[in-house]
């Protein structure tokens, strides 16, 4: 059903410029994002570093990095392989050119905005919610623009069916407008500050039922649709159980959104719906192991591939990270586990095993099987590097989350330590001295993240200049369900 003679490119018939703008603001927002990582990195384990800067400081840095890997570098991943997934697998071009541009765009504006307010101070002190109320509005704008595009594109999909990916990717538009929007209403005072309509307990509960669902959504769902499409694409074969995989959806989002007062435990929240929380995080051990195995298991009969492909080592390992994740997550969920690792750094190495591991590591392997098909050339412009990137990157993270489960473990049980009088046997100052060679360890793993991320930018900058050109291939207009 396809034409082989077809000289012309997809970006004739797909609209894959917003695509590449996109793909080109991942790298660069992730090296941005990263980079400020390892600078709060290098603080922790040398305060001085902050130089009595207020700017500068860890308080304000902090944010300004979870915004720019979470929302700049997973963000743009996100709307890059949406756009380029939902006009593949509709086989229509997007629904809206201008208005798809005017997401990027309005993206890279919200982006900059909080590159520009964070160190200056300027934020509600809402955990992945920083933002002042002019920057949400715009975000909101943004967000709804970017629905429109993608379910006016599948509302005009000249296949019937709707592959998974794009369920996936719609659970995580719709469900994020609506965290967005509930937990960021608030009462302006001027154009820099607001206060939250909520107060007290509910202000938390409302804070942590956003927080997390914005990693079980953003950083969950969003990515599960690019792992549903680019592994079987990068692999060859079908996804391993299609059915499964409609299993894993509804249960995923049918359970997740229950899952955050476990981040509120032993606090003023009422004890019941703590543990609600912890109930709903121990069913979602069940459906987030089930897409593990079906990405997973979609390599078998080709597991030979990983011997000389580095673009599915990266995908694998990911898939291997989010099982990984999503188990210790239902564990430190369970309160008497979590009486120890509340407020350690056993949840720093829980977050980056999600973050590091799973969602950049899966980013990376989709934009290196995306970048080529893009510009019409035959493969990256070098694949020894892809494999360079990967081992730095898998050393990197894996130096990064056991010395912080180490660090976490061993603060738990210092700050539990009492003498027989009753009395603290260590101070907070003794726990934190001891802490200090794992801070180190920490920096070095991001460090060797980093690089990697530079890495690649290099190798995609040769690829758009000097990998060799293939002939592009491109849908004809009347497919039936069974191309999709």
């Amino acid at each position: 059903m396809q034409n082989s003679s077809t000289t012309t490119h997809p970006t004739e018939y797909y609209n894959d410029k917003v695509v590449k703008q996109f793909t080109i603001a991942t790298i660069l927002w992730g090296i941005v994002g990263m980079l400020v990582g390892v600078i709060i990195a290098a603080q922790l384990w040398l305060p001085g570093l902050n130089f009595d800067v207020p700017w500068f400081s860890y308080g304000r840095l902090r944010p300004l990095h979870t915004n720019a890997v979470i929302f700049a570098f997973g963000g743009s991943a996100l709307f890059a392989t949406a756009y380029y997934v939902v006009q593949r697998t509709s086989h229509v071009r997007l629904f809206s050119d201008k208005l798809a541009a005017f997401t990027f765009w309005g993206w890279q504006l919200i982006i900059v905005s909080a590159a520009i307010t964070l160190p200056l101070g300027m934020t509600q002190g809402k955990e992945y919610a920083e933002l002042e109320w002019p920057i949400d509005i715009l975000i909101a704008i943004v967000w709804v623009c970017f629905a429109v595009v993608f379910f006016g594109t599948l509302a005009k999909r000249r296949i019937k069916h709707i592959y998974v990916a794009n369920w996936f990717y719609g659970a995580m538009i719709i469900t994020i407008a609506i965290l967005h929007i509930v937990n960021n209403l608030s009462m302006p005072v001027t154009f820099g500050k607001s206060y939250s309509v909520y107060t007290g307990a509910v202000d938390a509960l409302v804070q942590w039922w956003y927080g997390h669902n914005a990693v079980g959504f953003f950083l969950t769902a969003g990515f599960l649709g690019m792992m549903y499409y680019f592994v079987p694409k990068q692999a060859g074969r079908p996804v391993y159980s299609y059915r499964l995989s409609i299993v894993h959806f509804w249960a995923l989002i049918s359970i997740y959104m229950w899952a955050g007062p476990h981040h509120l435990h032993y606090t003023a929240l009422p004890n019941w719906l703590q543990s609600l929380g912890m109930v709903f995080s121990l069913i979602l051990l069940a459906p987030s192991w089930g897409g593990m195995i079906n990405g997973m298991m979609t390599l078998s009969g080709a597991w030979h591939k990983l011997r000389t492909d580095p673009i599915l080592k990266f995908m694998i390992v990911a898939l291997s990270f989010y099982g990984m994740a999503t188990f210790e997550g239902p564990l430190l969920s369970i309160k008497t586990v979590n009486a120890l690792s509340h407020y350690t750094d056993w949840g720093i190495g829980h977050v980056h095993a999600g973050a590091l591991g799973w969602v950049a590591m899966m980013t990376m392997g989709c934009l290196y099987c995306m970048i080529p098909r893009l510009v019409g050339k035959k493969e990256m412009y070098s694949v020894k590097w892809i494999d360079w990137h990967f081992w730095g990157s898998t050393i990197g993270v894996v130096i990064y989350i056991a010395s912080m489960w180490i660090a976490g473990v061993m603060q738990g049980l210092m700050w539990r330590a009492v003498n027989n009088d009753g009395t603290l046997t260590y101070t907070f100052l003794e726990s934190i001295i001891a802490t200090k060679p794992y801070y180190a360890m920490r920096l070095l793993g991001g460090l060797m993240f980093f690089a990697g991320m530079c890495l690649m930018a290099f190798n995609v900058y040769k690829t758009l200049h000097h990998a060799p050109k293939v002939q592009a291939i491109i849908p004809q207009p009347k497919l039936t369900a069974a191309h999709a």
